[in-house]
């Protein structure tokens, strides 16, 4: 199933009607379309018909309103052009950078980098795009978690075209790239469960073993939690306190680890709990989003 209201090669977008376009968008939109986001839709159209100009005569792909099933939300627009993935928030009519649009735009990217299957090796350049602004980053950082993700570039719409162009100097990618066309629409999405989802699998079945599996690739929780219970014993052996702290994106699986840890420590040799050694597990959703909020205070910081 194709989750976006539009996609096709840059070439052949440039040369579509704005208003053809617009009409399709609305007839795969499956809800009530208003006039404000119609009107949106349709500056969004022009504005990057103009920015793509520059490179209609290239192998690339354009995909609009593109589903993100994790955060229940849609990307305005990604850009698959020389290898890169480019993903661009429009906030039509802004002229302000707000904290809760740039991570909005940083989710964005996080989420294609953890969970969708073609964008995980690849880099990827999150743009937030005020309208009215009439600034543009200049600093060109990737992150520093080594995960390929730039930290998000804001532009207004006057500079975008040019921020693009910086965005392919900066990462060396000079030449066209094919690699990246209509598969990675279709591409297999495999965020891991919930706390809700994983609390149900835990007291319907039993057992820790179906919610420590985890869906997303990459993502791997047997080390993380054999050394935790390792911490577990050897503090217990020399009367020791100790504290862990298990970082990761939103979805990774810090949440089973805990569960899991709570589960093999309380039961460690079979279905008899122990009494003495029994772990208790406590959910802070606070704590929890710090990793993530500290990760977009970083990034805010070095937008310009």
């Amino acid at each position: 199933m194709i989750r976006c209201l539009f996609h096709s090669t840059i070439q052949d977008f440039c040369k579509m009607s704005p208003k053809t376009l617009l009409g399709t968008f609305i007839s795969n939109y499956h809800g009530c379309s208003i006039t404000t986001t119609n009107e949106a839709w349709l500056s969004e159209i022009e504005i990057m018909q103009n920015v793509l100009l520059l490179w209609r005569d290239e192998n690339g792909y354009v995909i609009f309103e593109y589903d993100i099933p994790r955060l229940g939300k849609r990307i305005d627009v990604v850009l698959l052009l020389r290898g890169l993935i480019f993903c661009i928030e429009f906030k039509i009519g802004e002229k302000n950078v707000l904290q809760s649009n740039i991570e909005q735009v940083l989710d964005y990217a996080l989420d294609l980098k953890n969970f969708h299957l073609l964008s995980q090796n690849r880099t990827i350049v999150p743009i937030l795009v005020p309208t009215k602004l009439d600034t543009s980053s200049n600093v060109f950082v990737s992150s520093v978690y080594d995960d390929s993700i730039y930290n998000p570039l804001v532009t207004g719409v006057t500079g975008l075209q040019q921020l693009i162009s910086n965005v392919f100097i900066h990462s060396g990618a000079l030449n066209e790239d094919p690699s990246l066309g209509a598969d990675w629409i279709i591409s297999p999405y495999s965020p891991t469960p919930t706390i809700i989802e994983a609390a149900k699998k835990l007291y319907e079945n039993h057992s820790v073993e179906d919610i420590t599996r985890h869906e997303a690739d990459k993502v791997s929780t047997d080390k993380t939690i054999e050394y935790i219970l390792g911490v577990i014993r050897k503090s217990r052996d020399n009367r020791q306190k100790s504290i862990c702290f298990v970082t990761g994106v939103p979805g990774a699986g810090k949440t089973l680890v805990g569960l899991d840890v709570a589960v093999k420590q309380s039961y460690q040799d079979g279905n008899e709990f122990i009494e003495d050694e029994g772990a208790v597990y406590l959910y802070f959703h606070s704590i929890l989003m710090l990793q993530c909020g500290m990760r977009k205070l970083e990034n805010i910081t070095q937008l310009y």
